[in-house]
């Protein structure tokens, strides 16, 4: 049995984590650790989770547990590790986005692997720290890698993608609370979101000469979880061509799958699934991508991770179906 920590146990992220792994069959949780909540009951804060845990916050940690998530805010993990010390043996996942890039994956004695499975696997399985990527550059790296790794990517990529409050966290905002984001629609961050380094940098992996523009233009939906991410860009072969390429590249996936239908979020919410659909228009390929950003984008892909390292298998506590109605 897998003896877990988790670390900033108050937040969306958290609370998807503690339902996973309170259902799955080789994890335990020792510990959820929180400032804000030590002392109450983990259900007091995530209330769905009343009678089916009795575990309260914590106000120390478990140095000796096998595997932590660090779910704590960006660029307090780094803060966190700083003060705060794990046996060598101790494997850390974090859901921040604090060791993401390649410049800040040495921290400490320790490197931290990037957690995209569909990218990783075979790193991730033999990794003893990872860095969990974000949920917006999840879904637009899943669009593109199979062009990246035939060097496709030839001109520039333009992404619209929406995302549900729940993206935000749990602090709430002037574009947070229900009076302002009910029944309507915004963009924020054009053309600048954190997450574009971390998407540049995967495509460069696979396709060392792409050197062309990501247009991403973030949006903020009046629900609650999701991302529904359109991309395009062009591409010379035909719709069969591209359908065969992206088969071919997800053939191994559990998770990540090509529907010849046209997709909706209800498909994959509360699930860890990332659904792709292609469509050709003359010369531009369009990728439509839809996750549920607190598990594909987050908490799901941490426990995925978390099966790799231990050696389990990867859909392990993740065999999760959709709200669909």
């Amino acid at each position: 049995m897998i003896n877990v920590g988790i670390i900033g146990g108050a937040g969306y992220t958290a609370g998807e984590l503690i339902r996973l792994l309170l259902n799955h069959p080789n994890a335990q949780i020792d510990f959820v650790y929180s400032t804000s909540q030590a002392g109450a009951n983990v259900s007091e804060v995530h209330k769905d989770l009343l009678g089916s845990t009795e575990l309260k916050f914590a106000s120390e940690i478990n140095p000796e547990v096998d595997v932590v998530f660090l779910c704590l805010g960006h660029g307090n993990s780094t803060a966190f590790l700083e003060k705060h010390h794990f046996s060598k043996q101790t494997k850390i996942i974090d859901l921040s986005n604090d060791f993401r890039l390649k410049a800040d994956r040495d921290f400490q004695d320790k490197y931290f692997v990037y957690g995209l499975p569909e990218l990783n696997k075979e790193a991730i399985k033999s990794a003893q720290h990872i860095a969990n990527p974000g949920c917006f550059a999840t879904a637009i790296q899943l669009s593109l890698l199979p062009l990246a790794k035939e060097n496709l990517l030839k001109e520039d990529v333009h992404v619209n993608a929406v995302t549900g409050a729940t993206g935000a966290g749990t602090s709430p905002s002037g574009t947070t609370h229900f009076a302002w984001r009910d029944n309507n629609f915004s963009s924020y961050k054009v053309f600048s979101h954190q997450h574009l380094e971390e998407i540049i940098q995967s495509l460069r992996g696979l396709q060392t000469d792409f050197e062309k523009e990501i247009n991403f233009i973030p949006n903020r939906g009046n629900f609650s979880r999701g991302i529904f991410a359109s991309t395009y860009t062009l591409f010379d072969g035909s719709i069969e061509e591209a359908k065969r390429l992206y088969e071919n590249y997800y053939s191994e996936s559990l998770f990540t799958l090509l529907s010849e239908e046209e997709l909706h979020l209800k498909q994959v919410v509360n699930t860890n699934h990332c659904f792709l659909h292609l469509s050709k228009f003359n010369n531009k390929l369009l990728i439509t991508c839809v996750l549920d950003n607190l598990l594909k984008g987050a908490s799901g892909q941490a426990v995925h991770n978390m099966n790799l390292m231990f050696g389990l298998d990867e859909s392990e506590g993740l065999k999760l179906k959709a709200n669909y109605f």
